[in-house]
């Protein structure tokens, strides 16, 4: 069992309870009473063992909380119970909590001392001093435990030795208290098997020169225990001391409202002033402050009496006397009697506390199990701890992290990386298709007024994109208010066709009439190439940019967890670089190929006589349209007439021709069959135009064929130098920059692997905490 108290300053810390012999007091009393039933000594065993374990900090345990202000004889209360004696002094005596496990043993007594510190988030427990064998030992060791404890930079800097061996008398403190505790470990054929904590008692004031914090400081320690739904309530009052001015039972009060799990304990009642015992009795008789358990008296030797040795067999006699001897308990009616008298509480407590352990049992179990499984998933999460051959594991990282890197770059189904670099090609392939020149076969005198048409050919074989310029999107960034974007854009600049025939005539020198230089297209065509760098630049920029956070995601991901992280900041710092000399190889193909289509080229004959036609009959149509736009209705309306055959010749002749159809059927009866329609256009008289026409379809339908070449041989090259660039020979790069397989190779790579203190600290946690949830686990074993 558990017994959790707080510290009583009634007498001096010298006071011992000898038996009447002079020795030690050796008969059961208490808890460790041999008479205990089985079933209930399994069960208190039990919760001892489980507390040895530690397993208390992960779960709730049954256990008794004593609690009462200053003087209310807790200690005298708690040694009673224990059958064994507690280290006093006057004054405040306990600063700190002094956890005590007992455990029966056939050996010698001993009793070993530690420290048990919280810092920073950890908790570790640390030896202080050699065993102890002679009981009268254990104050004094306690006492510089907690001098210890309460100077955390001196334990620092000098260690525990310091407080083994300096004198104590007279030293600051500081700190006045502090929840950071000392354990006590004792064992002996004559030793209860239960533990318990004496706490700081609660203050109802600090004095003039106190600390007003440490009010609120040992209540919340207190408040800690006793807020445990496993924890029963032991509330012990001072009979010598009003009710209600005894902060004690406001707190108990708190954290169990209904008084299910308080027991009352009345200490002093030999000091309630004259004809005010039926206070006090009333507790007893359970008619005001009624706790589901009850209230108990309790008869323990003063301070006088512990001065003179008195023996813990007198102690239990004259407690008998007095409620014996004193009317207002004397006279009680016999069913309260069991709630006067030590023995009776003891039997109580015991018969509430060995019930409780076997009604949390199957909880504990639970808890426990749940408890390994969750402590085991969190190890798992943490980062593989470093291993003792640091060079291999790197070298291990390294070749995974090559191979994933590779398997991003030949491409991953869904948000790979490839994915995200397609819509910036595609808004790199409509940055170049919108740059094709704006012809329109009409003067310059008509602008705003006259516009061609775009040519459905190109609608079907380029599907129907926007041809408008602030509908770029995908990655690429460009403003269209910007002078780059406006260099780039040839679309809303429309080139009339007395403009190109201007620029023909100004361009010739030597040719024959009607002849002009190719420097015409030539011209034309370099104005165009010359504005697809920008776009080209824009995509490796962009490309660069995707590939560099996915590599970094791939880093972060293959080393993120690894030491501290100096071994993921060392290979970005290389992969950074690496990627920017890929950058300036991709930088040297893009100007390569600009250059190759800095002069107009294409053995691709037929595929631009195709477009040369297709656009010079769209140019053609559009500029007769508008000089005669009567003949070309009639010409485009013209629906060939029905086959002679579908008319009887002898009853009905077939209608006469009428408009383009009449036409025809002259120049058939004039010898000229096989005329078609569209023929009938060359009748209108020429206007000099047809030169500009033909230099403005031999430079649109070269734009055709080197816009396609170039929107694929850029993102191939990017892809080539860049995209592939970054996983080719990037082994030897991570290798030869880390320096791992060098001299010094060894040495470097015990330095990255030097893991993350905080994960390291996290996983000390963890195992230690593993260990007491399994040793607990392994206890409960022995019960089921």
């Amino acid at each position: 069992m558990s017994i959790f108290s707080d510290d009583d300053t009634l007498v001096p810390a010298s006071a011992q309870l000898p038996d009447a012999s002079g020795t030690d007091f050796k008969e059961g009393v208490g808890l460790s009473n041999p008479l205990l039933s089985q079933n209930s000594r399994q069960m208190l065993d039990l919760v001892n063992r489980l507390h040895s374990t530690g397993v208390q900090v992960d779960i709730d345990l049954p256990q008794i909380a004593v609690i009462g202000s200053q003087s209310a004889g807790k200690s005298s209360l708690i040694e009673s119970i224990s059958g064994i004696t507690l280290p006093r002094a006057a004054g405040t005596c306990t600063r700190c909590p002094t956890e005590c496990r007992l455990f029966r043993s056939s050996d010698a007594w001993n009793c070993s001392v530690s420290l048990s510190i919280h810092e920073n988030g950890k908790f570790r427990t640390e030896t202080f001093g050699d065993v102890i064998t002679d009981k009268s030992q254990v104050e004094d060791r306690i006492r510089r435990a907690q001098w210890a404890i309460l100077n955390p930079s001196v334990r620092k800097t000098k260690g525990v030795k310091y407080f083994l061996t300096e004198d104590d008398q007279g030293s600051t403190l500081e700190l006045t208290f502090s929840s950071n505790f000392v354990t006590l470990k004792i064992s002996g054929p004559d030793v209860a098997d239960l533990s318990f904590c004496d706490l700081p008692g609660l203050i109802a004031g600090v004095g003039l020169t106190g600390n007003t914090g440490d009010i609120d400081l040992v209540k919340n320690l207190v408040a800690s225990y006793i807020k445990r739904p496993s924890c029963i309530i032991l509330l012990t009052v001072a009979c010598e001391t009003d009710f209600q001015n005894q902060g004690a039972q406001e707190l108990a009060k708190a954290y169990d409202p209904n008084g299910k799990r308080t027991i009352g304990v009345l200490t002093k009642p030999d000091r309630i002033p004259p004809g005010e015992e039926h206070n006090w009795i009333s507790l007893i008789r359970n008619e005001r402050e009624s706790l589901d358990n009850g209230w108990y008296c309790v008869k323990q030797p003063g301070s006088d009496q512990l001065k003179k040795g008195i023996t813990w067999a007198q102690a239990r006699k004259r407690e008998d006397e007095f409620f014996a001897s004193t009317a207002a308990w004397s006279e009680l009616d016999s069913m309260y009697h069991k709630y006067l008298r030590t023995g009776n509480l003891v039997d109580r407590l015991s018969s509430i506390l060995s019930d409780l352990i076997s009604k949390r049992l199957p909880e504990i179990q639970e808890e426990i199990d749940k408890s390994i499984i969750a402590t085991r998933d969190a190890l798992n999460s943490l980062p593989k701890a470093p291993s003792a051959d640091p060079q291999n594991e790197i070298a291990s990282l390294l070749h995974g992290f090559v191979r994933d890197l590779a398997r991003h770059v030949e491409g991953v189904p869904e948000e790979g990386l490839l994915q995200d670099i397609r819509p910036a090609q595609e808004t790199f392939r409509r940055a170049v298709r919108i740059t094709a020149p704006d012809f329109q076969p009409f003067e310059k005198r008509y602008k705003g007024a006259k516009r061609i048409e775009k040519a459905q050919f190109l609608s079907s074989e380029e599907e129907s994109e926007s041809e408008d310029p602030s509908s770029f999107d995908n990655g690429i960034v460009l403003d269209a208010g910007d002078e780059e974007f406006d260099d780039i854009v040839v679309t809303g600049k429309s080139i009339y066709i007395d403009e190109v025939f201007e620029v023909a005539n100004q361009a010739r020198t030597r040719e024959l009439p009607g002849s002009y230089p190719f420097v015409v297209q030539e011209t034309y065509i370099k104005s165009i190439v010359k504005k697809w760098h920008t776009p080209a630049q824009i995509l490796c920029h962009t490309v660069y940019h995707i590939l560099s956070e996915h590599v970094r995601r791939l880093v972060h991901i293959h080393f993120g967890s690894f030491g501290q992280g100096q071994l993921e900041q060392h290979i970005k710092v290389l992969l950074q670089d690496h990627l920017n000399k890929c950058m300036e190889r991709t930088n040297e193909r893009i100007a390569w190929l600009m250059k190759l289509e800095s002069r107009p080229f294409s053995l691709n004959t037929h595929y631009f006589t195709d477009y040369k036609e297709k656009f010079l009959t769209h140019y053609r149509s559009a500029r007769e349209k508008d000089r005669n736009p009567r003949l070309m209705a009639a010409i485009e309306e013209y629906t060939p007439p029905p086959p002679a055959f579908g008319f009887n010749r002898g009853v009905v002749s077939p209608p006469a021709p009428l408009g383009i159809a009449k036409v025809l059927a002259s120049l058939v009866e004039m010898g000229m069959p096989g005329i078609k329609p569209d023929a009938l256009a060359k009748l209108i008289e020429p206007d000099g135009m047809e030169p500009a026409l033909i230099i403005m379809a031999d430079v649109r339908a070269y734009f055709q064929v080197a816009y396609k070449r170039f929107v694929d041989n850029i993102p191939l090259a990017i892809d080539y130098e860049l995209v592939w660039g970054a996983e080719r020979g990037i082994l030897n790069v991570l290798n030869t920059g880390l320096g791992i397989n060098g001299p010094d190779g060894h040495r470097i790579c015990k330095e990255l692997a030097q893991e993350n203190p905080t994960v390291a600290g996290r996983r000390e946690e963890l195992m230690k905490k593993q260990e007491r949830v399994f040793a607990a686990g392994q206890q409960l074993l022995q019960i089921f």
